[in-house]
Parts: structure tokens; sequence; C-alpha cells
């Protein structure tokens, strides 16, 4: 099933698009529940209404060309913010260059990693 409704008209009206609706309610939903708790959220699908999933609150989405993505670039973008440490960045930038497509199919904004470092 694609994301985008066959014969809808514009990329800007939500009901043109099949499951977005439902990404943006779970990041907003996700943001209200960890208040106060730095986290990362990767969220939507193949072509998906990549603006408003952003405007949500996700930190990474899918897709802001509007194309299909591969199943591993949500897997490659979990990996790269699970293995940096929470004191760097991680950019658009950065993640483009693992995926095939540069940010085609996956973008975001910059954001911090997740790996705590701890001493015993």
């Amino acid at each position: 099933m694609i994301g985008m409704i066959r014969n809808g008209t514009g990329f800007t009206d939500i009901y043109n698009y099949r499951n977005s609706r439902h990404f943006i309610n779970t990041v907003k939903e996700a943001r209200r529940a960890s208040q106060g708790k730095d986290i990362f959220i990767f969220a939507g699908a193949c072509q998906s209404f990549f603006e408003a999933i952003m405007d949500s609150g996700a930190n990474f989405a899918s897709s802001p060309a509007r194309v299909l993505i591969d199943f591993m670039d949500p897997l490659t973008i979990a990996e790269k913010v699970a293995i940096t440490p929470e004191e760097k960045s991680i950019t658009a930038k950065e993640i483009s260059d693992l995926l095939k497509d540069d940010n085609k199919r996956v973008s975001g904004i910059t954001s911090r990693g997740t790996r705590k470092r701890y001493t015993f």
C-alpha cells in the first residue's frame, strides 16, 4: 500500500496521505509523554507527509521527496543515534552520507546521540 492517495492533489493536504496522520499523532503523544526527557524520534514511511511529521516533533522522518524508502534506512539511523555519545550531535548531512540516496528518502534536524557514558 502506497503512502499517498492515488488521485490526491497537493502535497500539503494531510488527506492525501494514507497513514501520515497516525505518525503525526504518535510523535505528538511521544513528545507529550516524555516531557522533560531528551528522546530521539524517527517517524514516517514511504511517501509520508515529511514536513507535517517534522513539525509535530520528530527528529528525523521520511520521505522528503515522497519516494519509497529502503527498509534499512530507519535501522541505519537508529544505529547511528545509538552509538553516538549523548554529548555529540548528529547532523542530517552525517545521516545522508550513510544512506544510498542522500536525503531524498530520509532527513531531519541536528540531534544528540543517545549513548550514555557510565563510570563505576
